[in-house]
């Protein structure tokens, strides 16, 4: 049987949430499928996770580009390039001038099946989704095999905002290879060594505005703990910010910023504390990652957050800083209460996020859309 070959549409191609999961089912369907990865934008970042065996390709000038205003001609060009494919799989609002291509010229090309996930919103949407965009997105999904959201809440705003109909929408939840989590750390994050007796609470995210970190240090240095650092690992255009509210606040010697690691199962458990931040989130990669590390989480109450975590954490998970920094400070404090936590975040990671599911789901989905004689798993 020949490969799938399937054509990526992203925004950008660093390593976050959504490519890290793209990555991840990359891999998983192995040579079973062909990739060819179109980006907006030349951080491609998130290649380096592809495993070497995997057949994949990141054209140049001979692709048409994701980045542009809205024309008919530009349109034509991306459809034709979808012709070539099987599959072809969109992410986020970044890839949507490729859903209006395949809206607009599916009919009369009879272009491949396309699926389009949407994982959330940035700082300029977390208050209200442009109107533009909304509207755009009800025009352009209506040729769609799926829309694959991976949130309650992201269901709901696509069956009432965008006016998705439930028999496109697959709500298919984020997952990753829990038992890996559980072994101590590997790895050592640079320029961190743990001082005696020290609480060491971290978070993991990319340094943009939508992450509020600036917020995050603001919490740690209200907690008021001894003894305790703040660990971001990240990289992105708000590190400046993060700094200099560290050193306005007289803690930069307790902030360490390491810039971005790969593999968080190979460091994570280096922390005590797991923290989030966020204006916008969804369903968050990184708070599975920390409870499968066995760690409570302190986090604003964003996406479906408060119903990820174990009963034992929902009180630590809060609607504003001052709720943040009084959730640091109870968990900074009480190590038989982090370990209680800790303990139950683990089992109902590995009870309900583990990856085999969610391949399964978007191997099914994929495989589906692409044709019954095709199969990923």
């Amino acid at each position: 049987m020949s490969p799938i070959r399937i054509l990526h549409l992203h925004s950008t191609f660093s390593l976050g949430g959504k490519e890290a999961r793209a990555v991840r089912l990359m891999n998983a369907f192995g040579d079973r499928a062909r990739h060819v990865v179109l980006s907006a934008t030349s951080d491609l970042a998130a290649r380096d996770a592809i495993d070497t065996a995997i057949a994949v390709e990141f054209p140049g000038e001979e692709a048409p580009s994701l980045a542009g205003l809205p024309a008919i001609g530009r349109y034509r060009r991306i459809a034709r390039y979808m012709a070539g494919f099987d599959l072809v799989l969109s992410y986020n609002w970044g890839s949507m001038d490729g859903v209006m291509a395949h809206r607009l010229f599916a009919p009369v090309m009879r272009l491949p099946a396309l699926i389009h996930a949407e994982d959330g919103f940035n700082a300029d949407e977390v208050v209200r989704q442009k109107p533009k965009r909304v509207w755009f997105r009800r025009l352009g999904l209506p040729t769609a095999h799926a829309l694959v959201v991976p949130s309650r809440v992201l269901e709901g705003i696509a069956l009432s905002t965008w006016r998705q109909p439930a028999r496109r929408l697959r709500r298919i939840a984020n997952g990753i290879p829990v038992d890996r989590y559980a072994s101590p750390p590997a790895d050592v994050i640079p320029g961190f060594a743990r001082r005696p007796g020290e609480v060491v609470i971290g978070t993991l995210a990319g340094l943009r505005e939508v992450k509020n970190l600036p917020r995050l240090v603001r919490s740690f240095a209200a907690a008021g703990v001894a003894n305790t650092r703040l660990v971001i690992v990240g990289e992105g255009p708000e590190r400046a910010a993060i700094e200099a509210e560290a050193m306005r606040l007289g803690i930069a010697d307790r902030v360490l910023l390491p810039g971005f690691l790969a593999d968080p199962a190979r460091y994570v458990g280096h922390f005590d504390i797991f923290a989030l931040s966020s204006d916008s989130e969804q369903f968050p990669i990184s708070v599975v990652e920390a409870m499968a590390a066995g760690l409570p989480v302190a986090s604003t109450r964003v996406g479906d957050v408060a119903g990820m975590v174990a009963d034992a954490n929902a009180e630590h998970i809060v609607d504003d800083e001052a709720g943040l920094a009084s959730a640091l400070r109870q968990l900074a404090s009480d190590g038989a209460l982090r370990e209680t936590i800790g303990a139950a975040n683990r089992e109902k990671a590995r009870r309900e996020y583990d990856e085999a599911a969610m391949i399964a789901a978007y191997a099914t989905l994929y495989g589906d859309a692409a044709g019954a004689s095709k199969a990923l798993l």
